[in-house]
């Protein structure tokens, strides 16, 4: 089964001049021709156009539903080096990040195969993925706040003005 990798890109809002097209729609079939003629240049193949909804602050407290229109874009891996078992484990189960106290003993290289560099990129690259995919956010410890000491404030406005 062949694997793709997918590239989503906003669709132009505003059209393009150029000789021979004429009013808005003329130079929206313009601006959209060069972004698919450059996609396609790069090797990726079109697939579909997608409208999706966005929330977006308005003002301080607000929120606003907007909808935005992409279009979606494929092409075909150059090799399969990771298996779908591969893939689907490493997905379920993504590997939590060392914390920074953490100290790990190094292995010696007699105990760990060297594995092969290609399919290394690939899992290294799924684990990407996976880590990307995951709903976990990291945590840590919020930084202390507390009130200016003395020494950090000037004492008067005329102290400020000396500075």
């Amino acid at each position: 089964m062949p694997r793709y990798e997918y590239r989503v890109v906003p669709a132009p809002e505003k059209g393009k001049k150029a000789k021979g097209a004429k009013g808005t729609s003329g130079r929206f079939a313009v601006a959209l021709q060069d972004l698919m003629n450059e996609m396609g240049a790069a090797g990726w193949e079109y697939q579909r156009t997608d409208t999706l909804p966005c929330q977006e602050r308005v003002g301080l407290t607000g929120r606003q539903t907007t909808f935005q229109h992409m279009l979606v874009f494929r092409r075909t891996l150059a090799a399969e080096a990771v298996s779908d078992e591969e893939v689907t484990a490493l997905l379920a189960a993504p590997e939590d990040e060392p914390e920074a106290d953490a100290v790990e003993e190094p292995e010696t290289a007699e105990e760990q195969p060297e594995p092969q560099p290609e399919k290394r990129d690939a899992v290294a690259a799924a684990r990407d993925v996976a880590a990307a995919l995951s709903a976990r956010a990291r945590e840590g410890k919020a930084p202390a706040l507390g009130p200016a000491t003395q020494g950090d404030k000037p004492g008067s406005k005329a102290d400020v003005a000396a500075e």
